[in-house]
Order: structure tokens, then C-alpha cells, then sequence
């Protein structure tokens, strides 16, 4: 969880509002003209360093910007983002529009689309993917983050869902409804994870077939190979050599690709993917180390720094370790941790203590929380007084992330000052899409590094994110005595159509969470940057980190 930027504030559900989202038209090109070749562009390749492994290439069930970087040139969704921007777009639809009620959205859809596989993309296609992402079992619920975060519920509580239900009103019509108004709705269609897919695909793939097993899951024959609409299609995921080849969708619906091939080229360590650009073996890569940037430019390449949209934190488990229900056993770790020196030492220029579980730029920030200050000594007797504490923490290896430049640098900083504060640490680590991720989910670490990219400009898509659901987090809620407080709080808040009603009540929540909850301990904020080689144009650097790469061109082909 796909996980950026400032973006224009989204429509609240006034009628005015409501019609504002209502009409816009997309300015893509649906003309499908070519540029060079008979196949509708050049035959160039781009390569690109990646940080990390795709975990699968069914977006529904990915939470990580790798896998998202992958699919997101393979998936589009009803509503897209403009490049460079955080604003909202046609895709699929080319338009849509609420009833009054703001509870019954009319889509119309895109003509002459194809799937990847030749199936038509249509409203019956549509009502399938709907029905298919509600529909889930026990493990697809725990693995469906996105869902959970945004429609609350599936199936098996469909009181408890946002989600009402889709209606097909003829090829290029769709009504999908909600229960209830939202903040959110319908720019969250523009995640990644609730793009349109292939129907026909999901069936022949048992798309659904999700199992748990052990700290993680076991995903169907369908998630290694997810069919789209985009501008690229999927030739091979080598996970021998560490390579995902996409080929360009000859038959795209809008200005083909200009490259013939993305190949994203999986290197863990940001020095190697440094060396090989030099090499010239790749293109670009993400997230560069800031000690490097300056070095970068001056050899020729362009460095894109994007805005800090984006909250590093450390997660707490109260359902492995029950010590963590303690506010003052939370409280005492986040007073043992030096934030400022971890800031100062680790992130790159621009980095800035968290006080609150969302940046700055968002509306419903809190401007009067004061960061929590670094007290050891306060954390040592508090530790003392609960009788000692033992922390199985984790972090990530083989992975850079916006937030967390080096993971293993920070937990051992981080590891450091809990240690000075009298607490036992016992640490773990693994690869970030083998077996770490799957083990936040499953509840396998009593505390662990991880963060967020936000996917629009909404507190509910941080916070609610993170502490909307009892049944989908991270932490333990429902061993909190807060945790149904604090989740119909945010319920409510996002149902609110008054705009400085409801940013006044997400400037409480955030108070209550960081002076009354502590489910999470907000670190940092950084500003990531990626970086591309000589003869590279095209690239667009995306607030939310979502970049696309079907118009990039490479030695000027």
C-alpha cells in the first residue's frame, strides 16, 4: 500500500461540489496515432533500476510502491491522475456524475477498449471487478488492503461496506453505488489496487483464490500474470534474473507507447543501481541517495525531487505483545527514540520530525502538536515501572522506500536508543516482498519500520487508512479499548460534508492519536527524488510517486 504530493483539494459532497466532478473531460489522445513504426511507436528500450521485487501482478492484493510501479503501467482504473500532478482525470470513464444523494454515481465509459487478453472492456466488466474485489475470503480480506482502506468491509459484513452495489445500464453505462456520502468517493477510484481487470483472466486464473499460510500468503495461478488495459502488457517476470519485461499494447485505446519494452531491473542496493547507470546498463532509477544528487546532475543526468507527501513510522502490535496496550509503554518508546539526530544523520535535506501521522500538506493537519520529545530517562523509568519490555522488531531488507531511504541505518539507530532506554530488542529482518510485508499483515512482529506514500490528497487516506478498520491493520486495534472509538471517529469525519467541519474533526483525531493513542509512532517526513540518464526524456516526476512510463523516449528514439 501503493503508497507523495500537495494535490487540488478533492470535492466534498455539496451539490455544487458534486457537479464539479461531475463533467470533466479526459485530454488523453484516443486517437491511438502512432509515432515511428508500424507497431505504434518506436522500438527502444527503457530500462529502469527498481529498489524492489513486485510482490504480485494482481494490484488488488499489492500494498508496495515496487508492485505498483510494475502494474501501473499494465492497470488503469475508472479515474486516473494527471501527470505531474495529484489531480484526478478521466480513464476508463470519461465522465461521471453523482444524484443528489451523492450515494449513486453514473459512469460512461471509455468506447473501444480492450483488455489485454482481446476481451471488451465494458459496464458488465466493470459490475465483474466490483463484485469480484467484494467478494473475498478470510485471507483475501486480510491481503486486500486498498479495499479495506477505502470501502471498509467485503461480503461477509456488507452492512459495514461503503460499497452498495454496481449496475450495468448498457455497454458504456455504469451506476456504482455507495451507502453512504464520502469524502473520497470517486477520487479513491484512482488507486492502483482497484483497477479494471480482465474477467475472463480472473475466472481462467481462480483470481480469488487467496490462502493463508504460515506469516504470509499463497497467491493463485492469476497473480503472476494480471491482465490490463494499459499501454504495456506483461512478457516475463524472470525472478531468477531479477527482471520484469513489458512489452507495448500494440492495440492500446490511446497514444501507444513510445518504447517497445520496459524493463524494470530489480536492484536491492542504491549503490549498484548508481553504478549501473554510470554503466549505462539502466535508464533511471528511484530513489537515489540525496548524498549523491549533486554528483548525479554534474555528471549528466536529471535528479526530480518531489515534495515530502509521505509519513515513516513504527509500527506496534499489541496482538503479538500485549505489554504494547500500555500508553505509557508506547509513550516511553517514542521518547527513547532521537528523532531529531535520526532526521539530522539519516534523511536526506528537507527531512522533518513527525508530529502527527500525515504531512503538513494536508488538510487536517493538527498545527498545534508538538513533536514528542526525546527524554531517555523518562522512557528508562517508564520501562522500569511496567516491569521491562522485550520488542521482537523488524525491518526491511532489499528495499529502498521514499521514506525510509536505508532501512537497515535507521532500525539500527532506532534499535540503538531503545536499547539505552532499557529495552530488550530482538531483531528481525527479511526481504521486503519475501516475507516482511506478509509479515506486518499477519501479525508476526511486536514492533517494525514501515510508511506511506499518500495516494490522494485526503486525511482519510492516511489516517483512515491506517486506523479506519478493526478487521484490516496493521495494529492490533481491536486489543485497544480506543480502537472502535477511534474507527467510527474517522467514520464520521469522512462522511461529513461540511468542509471545515470535518477538517476540525480530523484536527482532533490527530490530537487523540498522538497524545491519547499512540497505536503508531509517526517518525519523519522525507522528500525522495529519482533520477535518469542522459538521452532520457518524457519522464514526468509524479508528487505521489506514481510515474508512467509510456511516454518516455530514450537516445532521443
Amino acid at each position: 500500500m501503493t503508497f507523495k504530493r500537495k494535490a487540488t483539494p478533492f470535492a466534498v459532497l455539496t451539490a455544487a461540489a458534486l457537479a464539479l466532478t461531475a463533467c470533466a473531460q479526459s485530454d488523453r489522445d484516443d486517437s491511438g496515432s502512432d509515432s515511428g513504426s508500424t507497431s505504434g511507436g518506436g522500438s527502444s528500450t527503457f530500462t529502469f533500476g527498481a529498489a524492489g521485487a513486485p510482490k504480485v501482478m494482481d494490484p488488488f492484493y499489492a500494498t508496495d510502491g515496487e508492485t505498483f510501479r510494475v502494474t501501473r503501467q499494465m492497470f488503469e482504473g475508472l479515474v486516473g491522475i494527471k501527470a505531474g500532478s495529484a489531480e484526478i482525470e478521466p480513464e476508463l470513464a470519461e465522465k461521471w456524475e453523482p444524484d443528489a444523494s451523492g450515494t449513486n454515481w453514473t459512469f460512461t465509459l471509455r468506447e473501444g477498449v480492450k483488455f489485454h487478453d482481446g476481451e471488451p472492456f465494458n459496464a458488465d466488466a466493470v459490475c465483474k471487478n466490483f463484485e469480484r474485489m467484494f467478494d473475498q475470503n478470510p485471507a483475501g480480506q486480510v491481503a486486500a488492503e486498498y479495499w479495506a482502506g477505502t470501502f471498509g468491509a467485503f461480503k461477509a459484513k456488507a452492512a459495514e461496506s461503503l460499497y452498495k452495489g454496481c449496475e450495468a445500464k448498457d455497454e458504456k453505462t455504469v451506476v456504482l453505488s455507495v451507502t453512504r456520502p464520502t469524502s473520497g468517493f470517486p477520487t479513491f477510484l484512482s488507486l492502483d489496487s482497484l483497477s479494471m481487470q480482465s474477467p475472463k483472466a480472473m475466472d481462467a486464473g481462480k483470481a480469488n483464490d487467496v490462502v493463508a499460510q504460515g506469516e504470509g500468503f499463497t497467491y493463485p495461478a492469476y497473480s503472476k500474470a494480471g491482465v490490463g488495459t494499459g499501454p504495456y502488457k506483461l512478457e516475463k517476470y524472470d525472478e531468477a534474473n531479477k527482471t520484469v519485461t513489458l512489452v507495448r499494447n500494440d492495440d492500446y485505446w490511446g497514444e501507444k507507447a513510445k518504447n517497445a519494452k520496459v524493463v524494470f531491473k530489480i536492484i536491492p542496493d542504491e549503490s549498484t543501481r548508481r553504478q549501473e547507470l554510470e554503466a549505462k546498463s539502466i535508464n533511471g532509477y528511484d530513489l537515489p541517495n540525496p548524498a549523491d544528487w549533486k554528483g548525479l546532475e554534474s555528471a549528466g543526468n536529471k535528479v526530480e525531487i518531489r515534495p515530502a507527501f509521505n509519513v515513516f513510522y513504527l509500527g506496534l502490535n499489541p496482538t503479538k505483545n500485549p505489554k504494547l496496550t500500555d500508553l505509557k509503554v508506547r509513550k516511553a518508546i517514542y521518547q527513547a527514540i532521537n528523532r531529531e539526530e535520526l532526521v539530522k544523520t539519516q534523511l536526506p535535506e528537507g527531512a522533518k520530525v513527525a508530529t502527527q501521522m500525515m504531512p503538513d500538506t494536508v488538510s487536517g493537519y493538527n498545527k498545534n502538536l508538538q513533536a514528542v520529545a526525546y527524554d531517555p530517562a523518562a522512557a528508562k523509568a517508564a520501562i522500569q515501572a511496567a516491569g521491562g519490555l522485550t520488542l521482537t522488531f523488524a525491518y526491511p531488507s532489499e528495499v529502498t522506500r521514499p521514506y525510509m531511504p536505508n532501512p537497515q541505518k535507521l532500525y539500527q539507530a532506532m534499535a540503538g536508543d531503545l536499547e539505552a532506554a532499557g529495552i530488550k530488542v530482538n531483531t528481525v529482518t527479511k526481504p521486503w516482498n519475501g516475507g516482511y510485508l506478509d509479515g506486518v499483515d499477519a501479525n508476526a512482529f511486536d514492533a517494525f519500520l514501515l510508511g506511506w506514500t499518500g495516494d490522494y490528497d485526503s486525511a482519510h487516506n492516511f489516517i483512515g487508512t491506517f486506523f479506519g478498520s478493526l478487521d484490516a491493520n496493521n495494529f492490533g486495534l481491536t486489543k485497544q479499548a480506543f480502537g472502535k472509538t477511534l474507527a467510527a471517529d474517522l467514520a464520521k469525519a469522512d462522511s461529513t460534508v461540511d468542509e471545515a467541519e470535518r477538517t476540525a474533526m480530523y484536527e482532533k483525531i490527530n490530537q487523540q492519536i498522538q497524545e491519547e493513542y499512540l497505536p503508531a509512532l509517526a517518525i519523519s517526513h522525507s522528500p525522495p527524488a529519482l533520477v535518469v540518464g542522459e538521452g532520457v526524456e518524457g519522464v514526468v516526476a509524479s508528487p505521489l510517486t506514481a510515474e508512467e512510463f509510456s511516454g518516455v523516449t530514450v537516445g532521443g528514439k
